[in-house]
């Protein structure tokens, strides 16, 4: 059945493409329409002379350079995913699947964002070439720039048509001097069947194997010839809806209650590491109905209806710890109020008409919709040792009153009677594109050109549901009136704050006590709406001169402009003072003028250089000089050699230049109070002085595809990306540390909130050698982007691929065999200031290091109706640090830096995936019944630790982004192709 799918799957370019011989796949639309058919291997070099001879020799190109080629000739390696590979994967997105290549680690996809609740990015699907950031990795639409979702200029792969995408190309290697900026970790092309021509679509339904995350994604997609051929409309629809997962229901890891926690026998000197991860740990400064946390009631916490209890702490009894391991360490867990996947809603349509006005000439427009929503739970309002409940509170039991005296005490409260956060994100994406196509003669030569006009627009709202700060102070602080009736303090005193007015008593202390009315008080929907435009201009050449050497040279140049612009819109009143969201607006825009060149020369000595320039102009930006140098080289007949240089840029996105004031809030270890747990708020603004990031790349490569065994291919490419002058912001934790140790420009960025007093550092003896404190209840950060980073990565793709006819094993067994296997093992992923040594992030797995090694293997097998893939991926054993030291005694100093730790490893996964079609004979449809099941022994995740001074208990002990953490998931679905 599916031989020419197995034989394109090995043979073209740095990783294999895939094709079915039931569809043959045309020739993959150039990003214009510079294809110089000179250029262009045939089907014979493609898919080997048998296939060919079957008459299934449709061309596969990709789109590594303005000059088409396939990936096997390209000098720059290209990942071709063909339609057949998509469609075994099955997924309800096809971001899903592009994100198991590895040579992609760390994208933003809605599973590891769902706490990122007022930043902007909840609900996307993104893609993270190299590890170097979604920002730094270009998604294109046939070659044209699409609109980003997010004011960082990311592209949602939510707004691709997916009934439509035929194969996706992917660039592993910089390639701004064809492309333009962002695509210095390289490029992910979106390729669409523009010239289908039937009725065909999609119905599927997926679930876990616990019953959960319901979803069901359909497509339908149409297209027709009209006058004669010269006319072609194309209309497609997408729909998926999934409910997500709240909590993480029956999952059996759930209770492992794993954290990365403060060793409670560590004593700076004494030989013990100073961290450690625990099973069975849980913070003992916060419980669901609130736990005093100092002084000679610290460990009273109060339960259901208000009940007073007393706190086990465990092993941990002997010291101030936040940490329990043991005792109760249960109760101050609140995961459930967390999504581990979120809902989904998406639609989208897509609509595309040409018309040959001559023979060689056509105009072209796309018009394009998609609506995506997404609903998660954020985890519940989590005040950790620093809610102070006055002595007269009119809430404080009377068997805890008769003990204090009149005093007041300090309480840790996740809140369960306070609703957990949620996040509702709507965004909506439009695309309207106009432009042509064609070809004329001029000066002997022939010569291919297009041009076009697109408009982009997204315009989203980021909504919440969120308890306010101010009015639950307010709220919290209850008092009895001159007749007893316990009411808000602002009401029995008079305020003038508008905040008061309607204040309801709020009871800290206990769960189930508080009434609708007053949790509808301090409740509300903070919300932002955002605008986003991209407008696109492009006009591009291309030809073939002759060569006195060999082959014609290629030649392809163009120019384009473009303009980006945000703008937005934040009632007052959700500015400040909430939980999540305290939305501030961006507003800017920036202009794009650049113009590019690019040569492919055949040389003697079966050598070819590819070359290519671009001259950019950013109007906040200056200018910008971006090249690439490529020579590929075939010393046999069976062997490539291939090289490549490049200079690659990222220019500064919308955010980094105009953000308007991000917040966030989490908490972070005190390095002057033994690493304490104290919140922090950190506002992040937009910096106009930016400059363009500037990155240098190599590769080096080798095909190997021997003629003395057919059906064999072998690919090794080897990268190094160096960025100077990356944009980048540090964080909280590393900002705070950095102060302590004496970078005074680092403290000025610090603030600190004593009672009602905010103190910047080097004011009232407050400096970076003698901190606030125990008198702080927060700190509060002021951070923008700056050039001053360097980075580097480096690694090695590897691909093997395989396939034979069992025929020609032995004659009575039936069937084609295939094997693909790809792997990258990261070499290196480090990031420098200039004042501290490097870190490298490689093997980082419990954050967002890429894994040592990433690895995916597909053996299939098709006989006829029938074809069948088994799937196995996974990444090696990481770490929580490489800065780290693992130690059980006699351990080093720990520093701020270099920290102790008793069990650094982070374990690695092993997936299996299995998948099964059956073409059903339906009339003269090709129809196809199919099942696909994803982690088929149900295994779980790798326990993460996640501390110590993070919101920890909020988190599931888990790491979303490089392990399954559904369990086994199922989807069935039947396809059809009416032609």
């Amino acid at each position: 059945m599916r031989r020419a799918l197995l034989s394109a799957m090995l043979l073209t370019g740095a990783q294999a493409a895939y094709a079915q011989d039931a569809q043959p796949v045309p020739a993959a639309p150039s990003p214009s329409p510079n294809l110089t058919p000179e250029l262009v291997p045939d089907a014979a070099d493609q898919l080997g002379e048998a296939a060919a001879a079957e008459g299934d020799g449709g061309t596969i190109t990709v789109t590594g350079s303005r000059i088409v080629r396939n990936g096997y000739d390209a000098p720059t390696p290209v990942t071709v995913i063909g339609l057949a590979d998509i469609q075994a994967s099955a997924p309800a997105n096809v971001a899903d699947f592009v994100n198991q290549i590895p040579s992609v680690a760390g994208s933003v996809t809605p599973s590891n964002t769902q706490r990122v609740l007022s930043g902007g990015t909840g609900g996307i699907n993104t893609i993270n070439l190299r590890s170097l950031g979604t920002t730094r990795t270009l998604v294109l639409l046939d070659g044209h720039r699409s609109v980003g979702s997010i004011a960082q200029g990311t592209v949602d792969v939510n707004t691709i048509p997916q009934g439509l995408v035929k194969s996706v190309e992917v660039v592993t290697g910089g390639a701004s001097s064809v492309y333009g900026s962002d695509a210095v970790a390289g490029v992910v092309n979106f390729i669409l069947d523009r010239e289908y021509k039937g009725l065909k679509g999609e119905v599927s339904y997926g679930e876990t194997t616990y019953g959960d995350d319901q979803n069901w994604r359909a497509t339908l997609t149409g297209g027709v010839e009209f006058a004669d051929g010269r006319g072609r409309a194309l209309l497609s629809g997408n729909i998926v809806r999934r409910d997500g997962v709240r909590g993480a229901g029956p999952r059996a890891w759930q209770n492992r209650g794993v954290h990365l926690i403060q060793n409670p026998r560590y004593v700076a000197g004494n030989g013990q590491p100073e961290y450690m991860v625990a099973g069975q740990s849980g913070l003992n400064t916060t419980t669901g109905g609130g736990i005093i946390t100092s002084g000679p009631l610290r460990g009273t916490y109060f339960g259901q209806g208000g009940t007073v209890n007393r706190y086990d702490y465990g092993n941990n009894r002997l010291n101030n710890l936040p940490w329990t391991i043991g005792g109760d360490w249960q109760i101050s867990q609140h995961y459930y109020g967390t999504s581990i996947q979120p809902g989904e809603d998406l639609t989208s349509v897509f609509g595309r008409f040409s018309f040959d006005v001559l023979d060689n000439f056509q105009l072209f427009t796309e018009l394009s919709y998609n609506r995506s929503k997404q609903d998660s739970w954020g985890g519940y309002h989590t005040d950790k040792a620093n809610v102070s409940i006055r002595g007269d509170n009119a809430f404080i039991p009377a068997a805890v009153r008769s003990q204090l005296n009149g005093a007041g005490f300090t309480l840790g409260t996740w809140n369960q009677d306070i609703p957990t956060r949620e996040s509702h994100y709507d965004r909506n994406v439009q695309r309207y594109l106009a432009g042509f196509e064609g070809s004329f003669d001029l000066l002997a030569l022939e010569w291919k050109w297009d041009g076009y006009y697109q408009r982009g627009i997204t315009n989203a709202k980021e909504a919440l549901i969120s308890a306010n700060r101010v009015k639950l102070g307010f709220a919290q602080d209850a008092v009895r009136d001159a007749i007893g009736a316990i009411v808000c303090r602002v009401t029995r005193d008079g305020s003038t704050d508008p905040l008061a007015a309607g204040c309801v008593p709020f009871n800290r202390m206990g769960i189930g006590v508080n009434s609708a009315a007053a949790v509808d008080y301090i409740m509300g929907a903070p919300y932002a709406d955002r605008r986003i435009q991209q407008d696109v201009a492009s006009l591009n050449f291309s030809t073939n001169v002759t060569n006195p050497w060999l082959k014609p040279i290629g030649l392809a140049f163009g120019v384009e402009s473009r303009k980006e612009q945000i703008d937005g819109y934040v009632p007052a009143e959700y500015a400040a003072g909430w939980y999540s969201g305290n939305f501030t607006p961006t507003i800017g825009s920036y202009t794009v003028t650049e113009a590019y060149l690019e040569s492919l020369v055949s040389l003697p000595l079966n050598i070819e250089f590819n070359g290519a320039a671009r001259y950019t102009s950013y109007s906040e930006s200056g200018d910008v000089v971006t090249w690439k140098a490529g020579l590929s080289w075939e010393p046999i007949s069976d062997l490539r050699l291939r090289a490549s240089r490049s200079r690659d840029i990222r220019a500064p996105n919308l955010s980094e230049l105009f953000q308007g004031g991000a917040r966030n809030t989490n908490s972070i270890g005190d390095p002057w109070q033994n690493n304490l747990s104290i919140r922090y708020t950190q506002t992040v603004t937009g910096n106009l002085a930016l400059e363009p990031e500037k990155a240098d790349t190599w590769g080096f490569g080798a095909v190997f595809r021997p003629s003395f065994i057919p059906g064999l291919g072998l690919s090794v490419d080897y990268y190094d990306i160096k960025i100077n002058g990356a944009i980048g912001t540090l964080g909280p934790q590393e900002i705070v540390d950095r102060c302590f140790t004496g970078n005074i420009e680092l403290c000025r960025r610090l603030q600190a909130v004593i009672g009602n007093q905010v103190i910047p550092f080097g004011s009232n003896g407050f400096t970076n050698t003698a901190g606030p404190g125990p008198a702080v209840s927060e700190y509060l950060i002021a951070n923008s982007p700056y050039n001053f980073l360097s980075n580097r990565a480096r690694g090695i793709d590897f691909e093997l691929s395989y396939q034979f006819d069992l025929a020609d094993v032995s004659a009575t067994l039936p069937g084609t065999v295939s094997f693909r296997g790809i792997a990258t093992h990261y070499l290196e992923a480090s990031e420098s200031n200039g004042v501290n040594a490097p870190t490298d992030t490689v093997g980082q797995t419990a954050g967002g290091g890429p894994p040592n090694w990433t690895y995916r293997a597909t053996l299939g097998y098709a006989l006829d109706n029938f074809s069948m893939q088994v799937i196995g991926r996974g990444i090696s054993a990481g770490v929580y640090n490489n800065d780290w030291v693992e130690c059980a005694i006699n351990c080093p100093a720990s520093n701020t830096i270099n920290r102790t730790i008793l069990n650094n490893r982070v374990d690695g996964a092993f997936y299996v995936d299995t998948y099964f079609a059956y073409d059903l004979p339906i009339g003269g449809a090709k129809s196809q019944l199919y099942l696909r099941v994803a982690n088929l022994f149900n295994r779980d995740p790798a326990p993460v630790g996640k501390g110590p001074s993070d919101t920890s208990n909020v988190d599931l002990g888990i790491n979303q982004t490089f392990f399954d953490y559904l369990g086994r998931t199922f989807r069935l679905g039947i396809r059809f192709d009416l032609k």
